[in-house]
């Protein structure tokens, strides 16, 4: 039973897709003014590991992933560059693909934009302003928040709570302070388009109710995002999307993801303490920063530093050298023990093989729990490893279930088997074959017994960060 915990209710609730075995999954992206941060970064790969999860479990998973293309940030940018406020959109998005593919991201089934979808975003306007949820003033139109009784159902907080943070600006023609813009007049020199209140462009919030409408319906399972969207975004979500289509419409589950922090302050543009993916993938290969990013509980925050990717590197390695030693020892795997203790601890790793994958299970069934899961793997790992360095030829039963179990793990996971970003793919596995060569190139020297020729290739390869192994399979490489 896969228990998440709904942010609308505080508390964990078994999940019941509302139809069965079927997931429609809706999750806020990113406004492409800019590259993509870590903060944007753990999000991202955190809902993706929830989506492989629930195929894993064998649903039929509906994932959409938005792009905000039209935004004050983004006309900003294309001001200060010269360029149309498409160009810009179009740029991040080709480097928010490219950035998410070196994490092993899959992508969505639909990433819809704004842009291309004013019609159902001016259609659902009209529906509230049909309902008696929203006015227009001055070519503006405005979500009435007073009109929605359930407002703050989400964030948990009340109308004067609100009120006393709110102000109106001078010359704000809003009935109320609290009140949000479902759609902007236009201005002169931003993009525009028509509508029944004259030229103009969307607000932020009602993108993603119309959006979500388009895809999954007027109500669908799974809302997510990092907690800073709580309010207002998807608070005012809610409040657009049962305005318009009536109580109880809407994400069924809403789940949220805790702050990446640096020195235990939030990660945001804002505050200028941000570091973009692209620059921390200059450091650390992708595999790695999505290990450290699932590394703690979704919900939990998470303190950044160099030291921390550090760790995850050499944690990763460590299960990726049990992967490895596994590979090996299926070479020379047999089918039958011939020696009776062997075979009883043949049969004693099929038992743990077995414990492990439900504890694994557990461990994500428990609200997305990737840390429990990583502590099952890391049991995994070092009762392979015993079985391995005592029963030598091991017994092909054996390899192949634990095989099979790290595809489970890798298939939720996405970084427990070495991966190449599509991007690097082909690079990549030109060095490979250049590292075969040279590794064979010691091995004949080896055979020659020309230590100084054998010694001077594993320096050189040693100089390149790449460390030889010697072991009775063969030689062995890793990163170093």
């Amino acid at each position: 039973m896969i228990k998440i915990y709904n942010t609308l209710h505080n508390r964990k609730e078994e999940f019941v897709p509302r139809q069965k075995g079927k997931v429609g999954m809706y999750v806020c992206g990113p406004t492409t003014y800019n590259y993509i941060h870590l903060g944007n970064a753990r999000p991202i790969v955190v809902f993706d590991t929830v989506r492989r999860y629930l195929k894993y479990r064998g649903f039929a998973v509906t994932y959409v992933q938005n792009f905000t293309d039209i935004d004050d940030k983004i006309i900003n940018r294309a001001k200060e560059g010269g360029l149309s406020a498409k160009g810009v959109a179009e740029k991040y998005i080709a480097a928010y693909f490219a950035d998410t593919a070196a994490l092993n991201v899959l992508q969505a089934d639909v990433h819809p934009k704004v842009t291309e979808h004013i019609d159902d975003i001016i259609d659902m306007v009209k529906q509230l302003v049909e309902n008696g949820h929203a006015y227009a003033a001055s070519g503006d139109v405005y979500y009435d928040v007073r009109s929605f009784a359930d407002y703050g159902q989400l964030s948990g907080r009340s109308l004067d709570e609100m009120m006393a943070g709110a102000r109106v600006e001078v010359g704000d023609v809003k009935k109320d302070p609290l009140d949000f813009a479902l759609w902007k007049a236009a201005k002169e020199g931003e993009p525009a388009w028509k509508s029944p209140w004259g030229l103009g462009r969307p607000g932020w919030h009602i993108e993603c109710s119309a959006m979500s409408r388009r895809y999954l319906g007027e109500s669908f399972d799974i809302h997510g995002g990092g907690a800073d969207l709580i309010f207002p975004h998807h608070e005012n979500e809610i409040a657009q999307s049962q305005g318009c289509c009536g109580g109880g419409t809407f994400a069924k589950y809403w789940m949220h993801n805790g702050f990446i922090t640096v020195n235990s302050e939030k990660m945001s543009k804002s505050l200028g303490n941000f570091f973009l993916l692209r620059d921390i993938l200059d450091q650390f290969p992708g595999d790695v920063i999505r290990f450290y990013l699932l590394s703690t509980h979704y919900r939990s925050p998470l303190d950044f530093d160099d030291a921390k990717l550090q760790v995850a590197a050499k944690s990763l390695e460590r299960i990726r050298n049990s992967y490895q030693l596994l590979q090996e020892a299926a070479k020379t795997a047999i089918a039958e023990d011939a020696d009776f203790d062997a075979g009883m601890k043949s049969n004693q790793m099929r038992d743990i093989i077995d414990l492990v994958r439900a504890d694994f299970i557990a461990a994500m069934d428990d609200d997305f729990n990737t840390a429990l899961a990583f502590a099952a793997i890391y049991k995994f790992c070092h009762e392979l490893n015993s079985y391995l360095s005592l029963v030598k030829p091991a017994k092909k039963v054996v390899i192949t279930a634990a095989q099979e179990l790290f595809d489970e793990f890798d298939q939720v996971l996405g970084m427990i088997k070495p991966y190449a970003a599509a991007k690097e793919e082909k690079e990549i596995g030109i060095a490979d074959e250049l590292l075969q060569m040279m590794i064979e190139m010691r091995e004949e020297a080896r055979k020659k017994k020309d230590w100084a020729q054998a010694d001077a290739i594993r320096d050189k390869l040693k100089g390149l960060g790449i460390a030889l192994e010697d072991t009775p399979q063969g030689v062995r490489w890793k990163k170093i």
